[in-house]
């Protein structure tokens, strides 16, 4: 066996602990006992496959809009979360999240540790009312929203971050940024919830929170050699994105209606408003770069779309679905602008995280704020600012979002520059001109092959399929 670093045995002992303490931890009965609605646990269990279906969705997209020499390295970085999040989540992810709470700030780690009392748990979080569902159909209904969250920062940070650095933000990232802004927000007992802060399905949790670690990991990498240049990359497959589009407004459905966690009306409302949504926000990108002069184009539609589901996210259950147009059309044209004058700055946000879903998020979070109704929802305590003319919940979703952007962006900057002082962040430059494929992975994306000779020098050859 070759001289291996810390680094690279590391991932592999931590598994193992992990797997052989699993064998100790004891089994415990698992039954119904007439608590559960069929019909509920039938469309929860959907919905969880339809969140998990936007994880490959997300890596289509996202791979497709890549150098080709990257495109595997770039999708990998989304779906290994499947794999990193799956087992953090069961051993300690989810009792951070949902566990009794500690102030109002982060779960107990030791109430669920390996998913303790959650098959067996009888169908209520702390404070909260019974579920219609099981426990342990809940937890993985939330572990879908955990996969997906660390994968949106891949498109920030592509084409120039280690693989085995990328594997430790993961981990970081889940436990000391999603953990708790999940607790303050979704459970019951969370200081943002107690607040009357709303998020019906992510808006903070998962977009807000995804777009502003993309944008610390940017500033943190630092810029691509091809930025510094300003040389024009061609994204290597549309197709690829215009499938990867497809994947996740499919699994969005299972995002936003889900959240209902029950086969109801609030269900069918949610799903209704996260297509009008999309619809409107697909059109409003595309025609917008009509109107700067561009031709309408593939990317801008999927662009465009992405933007208005994250944008419905939050108010997907609150708000009614004439406004849901509205929120799709206003998401596209401020994200469009974001991306624009970002593109004239320093910032090498590689794919444009931070202004579609960063701002996406906070468009919607405020759009919440503006909108919602008791009449759709009568968690809504008080109105949104169009029916009540009342400030009072649109400062609470205001205020919620400033704690959200401030924590999130801080402790994530924190977790970029902590693991670019323990192991090197960023590859060296001849790997990333080589292509992240071959140089992390050893492995070629095939259509349309980036072959590299080395004399000397680094060169770049085209090879037709």
């Amino acid at each position: 066996m070759r001289n291996l670093s810390l680094a690279k045995l590391a991932p592999f002992f931590i598994l193992t602990l992990v797997a052989v303490g699993a064998i100790f931890i004891p089994s415990l009965p698992n039954f119904d006992d007439g608590k559960f609605n069929a019909a509920d646990v039938a469309w929860i269990i959907v919905a969880t496959a339809l969140v998990f279906l936007m994880t490959p969705g997300l890596a289509f997209f996202y791979g497709g809009m890549v150098h080709r020499k990257n495109v595997i390295s770039t999708m990998i970085k989304s779906v290994v979360a499947a794999g990193v999040v799956g087992v953090l989540w069961v051993t300690v992810g989810y009792s951070l999240c949902f566990g009794p709470t500690v102030g109002g700030f982060i779960g107990n780690p030791m109430t669920h540790l390996f998913f303790k009392g959650v098959a067996s748990g009888a169908p209520v979080l702390q404070g909260g009312t019974a579920l219609t569902i099981p426990l342990l159909l809940f937890a993985l209904f939330q572990l879908m929203f955990a996969i997906i969250t660390p994968g949106l920062v891949v498109g920030a940070v592509a084409e120039r971050i280690k693989f085995t650095a990328y594997i430790l933000f993961i981990v970081l990232f889940s436990l000391l940024v999603y953990a708790p802004l999940a607790h303050w927000t979704w459970h019951p007992m969370g200081f943002l919830a107690k607040m009357g802060v709303l998020d019906f399905a992510g808006g903070t949790v998962v977009h807000i929170s995804a777009g502003c670690a993309a944008l610390a990991g940017a500033l943190v990498l630092k810029r691509r050699q091809s930025h510094m240049e300003h040389k024009e990359i061609p994204p290597a497959n549309i197709p690829y994105v215009l499938i990867g589009t497809g994947l996740l407004w499919f699994g969005w459905f299972g995002f936003n209606a889900g959240s209902a966690l029950a086969a109801n009306a609030l269900s069918v409302s949610a799903f209704a408003t996260t297509t009008t949504a999309a619809s409107a926000a697909g059109l409003s990108w595309m025609f917008f770069d009509v109107l700067k002069g561009k031709k309408p184009s593939v990317l801008g539609f999927c662009i465009g779309a992405v933007v208005g589901l994250v944008a419905i996210t939050p108010a997907a259950g609150f708000v009614a679905i004439p406004q849901s147009i509205f929120i799709g059309f206003v998401a596209a044209i401020i994200s469009n602008v974001a991306v624009y004058y970002k593109s004239k700055s320093k910032l090498d946000d590689t794919l444009d995280v931070f202004p579609c879903h960063g701002i996406g998020g906070m468009v919607g979070m405020l759009m919440t704020g503006i909108f919602a109704s008791k009449s759709i929802n009568p968690a809504v305590v008080n109105e949104g600012l169009f029916y009540s003319h009342n400030f009072t919940f649109f400062f609470i979703q205001l205020k919620g979002l400033i704690i959200v952007v401030a924590y999130s962006f801080t402790v994530s900057f924190l977790i970029f520059k902590f693991i670019n002082f323990i192991l090197p962040i960023r590859v060296s430059q001849e790997d990333e001109l080589l292509g992240l494929d071959a140089s992390q992975h050893d492995e070629k994306y095939t259509q349309g092959t980036l072959l590299v000779q080395s004399d000397g020098d680094i060169k770049e050859m085209m090879v037709e399929d």
